[in-house]
């Protein structure tokens, strides 16, 4: 009978990191079913019960601990009344968990011995460990290969090239492989150097030297040039593997307002509704949700909203449970007036399915990596609408790269007004630049079946980094 090779797999706080390196574990397990994993899960107080109902789906060599949890008061909620960046409230929980991250690993080290490491971004702290106890170390990349670029090659554009603020520059950033790029669209942690967030953007940029490999959600047939370059450009440690597309595979549609939204796309025409999500934890200011509305309402197309309540802090609903009711924030009179044409559905509803579905026909999106590669594997449009995070980096990808979505312009105070919302939906859902973009969609969608099929560009590499964590990996066999 052959060995179980045992891994060890840490996320970071919050279902959205969770939930990628999850399905990461999920696919290796299915190419190298005598692997064993172990999700050791920092946790912001109590696990929400979406995350223990996403668990206890897992199969049984996909084992999970919880560790103590980090309170809210232990992170610095606020300081001098703002809150404190999302990023920063992540690595804090990360960092105030390492003392029970050490006791895991020791402990499954001593019992089992353990071939190899993942963590993701936000977790690579416990690389350090992990080299201690001389454990192949990993680190899961669920972003685009562009972002990756932008870790790689961050240290240096700071340190050699840069002296002024990205947001100010003028001329485009031009990384190996890439789009080029303004610098007020990168991930916002570079935006402000005196702040902490950037000086923990820097320090994970860093960290990510210290791995044996670094395993990015994404594939050479969508970022050829880039991940070409990235693994031509660092062909010593870390080395680079394109894993993806790795998906959640699905979602229930069990919950009430998913059965609802479901029923009604079943009764609209093929590829007439637009689809308008925001991710878990993506929120929009009370004018930008009015805006948003009266967009909606003014082209006149069909769509199905899922609304969540406004807040100024664009990740306000990332680590938080929302607990009021998102219509209540709608333009007075909006719920009568587009009873015809659209739906909406407050803060969940099943992307998967919505997205599978024969009646839409677009996606406004805030473009996160996980629902763009949804859209691509679902071969529906977008219109890309970044909030936080890398999300304006991915929709540059999109739409200057790619060339698969519509990007709306925003006013001097940071609005997408109505007219401009209502314009680009009329384009991407009628439009001759719509049906291009379709078009171009449609090849992407056969590019990224070819890579999850069995003998993918996915499977062939994941099944590569599989061969070596059984050949290397473990101490204490």
């Amino acid at each position: 009978m052959e060995k179980t090779i045992h891994i060890a797999v840490i996320p970071s706080a919050g279902l959205t990191h969770l939930i990628p390196i999850i399905e990461f574990s999920k696919k290796m397990l299915q190419l190298c079913p005598d692997f064993h994993v172990t999700c050791i899960i920092p946790t912001l107080g109590s696990p929400s019960s979406a995350t223990i109902a996403y668990l206890q789906s897992l199969p049984s060599n996909l084992h999970y601990n919880f560790l103590p949890p980090v309170h809210e008061e232990d992170i610095m909620p606020h300081q001098n009344d703002q809150p404190v960046h999302i990023a920063v409230q992540i690595q804090r929980v990360v960092t105030l968990s390492l003392p029970y991250i050490r006791q895991e690993l020791e402990s499954l080290s001593s019992r089992n011995g353990l071939a190899a490491l993942v963590t993701d971004t936000f977790a690579m702290e416990a690389l350090d460990i992990g080299s201690e106890l001389n454990i192949l170390s990993y680190v899961y990349c669920p972003y685009s290969a562009m972002a990756l670029s932008l870790f790689m090659y961050a240290p240096d554009l700071v340190e050699k090239t840069i002296s002024m603020e990205f947001r100010d520059l003028q001329d485009p950033i031009k990384m190996p492989g890439c789009a080029p790029i303004q610098g007020r669209d990168l991930i916002d942690s570079v935006q402000d150097r005196s702040n902490l967030v950037y000086k923990q953007f820097l320090e994970r940029c860093r960290r990510l030297n210290h791995a044996d490999g670094i395993l990015v959600n994404s594939f050479p047939e969508l970022e050829t040039e880039t991940i070409k370059a990235l693994q031509e450009g660092f062909k010593d440690k870390p080395q680079i593997y394109s894993v993806g597309p790795i998906l959640q595979s699905g979602s229930s549609s069990s919950e009430p307002h998913g059965l609802e939204c479901l029923k009604w796309l079943n009764n609209q025409p093929p590829r007439s509704v637009l689809y308008v999500s925001f991710g878990s934890g993506g929120t929009l200011s009370q004018d930008q949700l009015n805006e948003l509305a009266l967009g909606l309402e003014l082209s006149g197309e069909k769509f199905l909203w899922v609304v969540r309540a406004p807040s100024n802090f664009a990740s306000a609903a990332y680590l938080a449970l929302e607990n009021k009711n998102p219509l209540n924030f709608l333009p007075e009179g909006f719920m009568k007036r587009i009873k015809e044409k659209g739906l909406v559905i407050p803060s969940w509803a099943p992307q998967i399915q919505i997205l599978s579905h024969n009646s839409t026909g677009g996606f406004l999106s805030h473009c996160g990596w996980n629902s763009i590669l949804e859209s691509l594997q679902k071969g529906v449009p977008l219109i890309a609408f970044p909030l936080f995070g890398e999300q304006k980096m991915n929709a540059v990808l999109l739409t200057d790269g790619l060339k698969v979505a519509l990007r709306p312009k925003v006013n001097e105070k940071g609005i997408v007004e109505r007219d401009e919302i209502a314009k680009l939906i009329k384009s991407l859902m009628e439009g001759e630049g719509g049906k291009e973009i379709h078009e171009r969609m449609k090849h992407l969608q056969d590019y990224t079946a070819n890579a999850m099929r069995e003998d993918g560009s996915s499977a062939k590499t994941l099944y590569q980094v599989g061969l070596k964590w059984k050949n290397l990996g473990g101490i204490g066999e």
